[in-house]
């Protein structure tokens, strides 16, 4: 979830408008549940009423961030729901970008491959395109999203492959990192390997040991959480 200070500077030409501080106090309101609880059902209805349920034309990035919240719990159905608010709204840049990762990740994962492929199709070109301008943790999104999109229609080998992009650590502290190692343990369980799913649990684990620090105290046993889901293919 966006800090308060992530979504000012995000939102600069807002931020002028007498309207902007009230929107904030209560952002940070919401913000507090989530650093505090970590991502919970409600966390995501709290935000849903917030900037999404009770405003007349949301804004798209608040949407988008809806539905990853409801991702973060495997509530694929409800994030299917908001996506459904953006498909005729005129997207572009970010909002777009992350528009396009979200829907092939929720697609992929309510086990729709054939519309992921078909929307994948239609988007390569601008994905690829606009990733550039990217930083590599938020490229890695994108592959991830891609990969997904793969194993849904049982394309495991193109799946791996997408994997491999060349992420480089960040640091061993690096959350990026652990969430493309608990990717490959959902891949490796989804097409079968059970021997290089027990290895891929085993080497996520001895990456999130190497943390010496995490932003929130529920950090830790959700990442151990997401881990074990990723092992019985949940992610």
């Amino acid at each position: 979830m966006l800090s308060p200070l992530e979504r000012r500077k995000n939102n600069f030409g807002r931020s002028l408008l007498p309207s902007f501080g009230a929107e904030m106090r209560k952002y940070e309101e919401v913000y507090q549940l989530y650093t505090s609880e970590g991502y919970t059902r409600e966390l995501c209805e709290l935000y849903a009423d917030t900037f999404v349920r009770d405003v007349k034309k949301p804004a798209p990035e608040d949407i988008i961030q809806l539905v990853k919240l409801y991702d973060r719990i495997h509530d694929n159905k409800t994030a299917d729901f908001y996506l459904q608010m953006l498909e005729e709204r005129k997207l572009s840049g970010d909002d777009r970008y992350n528009y396009c990762i979200e829907m092939l990740k929720t697609q992929s994962k309510l086990g729709r491959w054939r519309e992921a492929e078909d929307f994948r199709t239609a988007n390569i070109n601008f994905l690829q395109n606009y990733s550039q301008k990217k930083p590599l943790q938020q490229q890695a999104d994108m592959y991830i999203a891609l990969a997904l999109a793969d194993c849904s229609a049982k394309h495991y080998k193109e799946a791996f492959k997408l994997m491999k992009f060349g992420y480089k650590p960040q640091g061993k502290n690096d959350t990026k990192l652990l969430e493309i190692m608990i990717t490959g343990v959902y891949l490796l369980t989804k097409c079968g390997d059970e021997e290089g799913a027990e290895a891929a649990v085993e080497s996520a684990k001895a990456c999130l040991k190497l943390f010496s620090e995490f932003e929130f105290g529920w950090s830790k046993q959700y990442y151990e959480s997401c881990i074990e889901d990723a092992a019985e293919g949940i992610l």
